[in-house]
């Protein structure tokens, strides 16, 4: 099973989830994003995910992402990444061990997933 297609199969997962599938844009971070522009905004994921996710410890683990603010913070609590519980249930990726680069690699890749398929999504929805 290529890449494409655990991206898709974990969409559809996230998308059931009555949590998970709430979350939307608000109109502050929509005119981020499209001002900025995804590559620039990535670059802030990756940012955010080196300094507050791929400690073994992270400070403050389960509370380290804020919930607005920020395209990726959305982004992060949308797809499961905001936390290490979270990367674990949903992700697979052990608690209690730094993130490898290509471990954070595919979290910046889940969320410009996300910001590429619900970035133009503002409608309803936690913001």
């Amino acid at each position: 099973m290529g890449q494409d297609q655990n991206f898709d199969i974990l969409w559809e997962r996230l998308q059931r989830s009555a949590f998970r599938s709430t979350f939307r844009l608000n109109e502050k971070d929509l005119t981020y994003l499209h001002n900025k522009g995804m590559a620039v905004v990535l670059a802030h994921a990756r940012d955010f995910i080196a300094a507050r996710l791929a400690p073994a410890l992270p400070a403050k683990d389960g509370k380290q992402t804020p919930w607005r603010g920020h395209p990726v913070f959305v982004a992060q609590h949308a797809t499961a990444t905001c936390c290490r519980g979270c990367l674990e249930k949903w992700h697979g990726i052990a608690k209690g061990q730094a993130l490898s680069a290509a471990q954070q690699d595919y979290i910046v890749q889940v969320i410009a997933l996300w910001l590429e398929r619900r970035g133009g999504d503002s409608g309803g929805g936690r913001a």
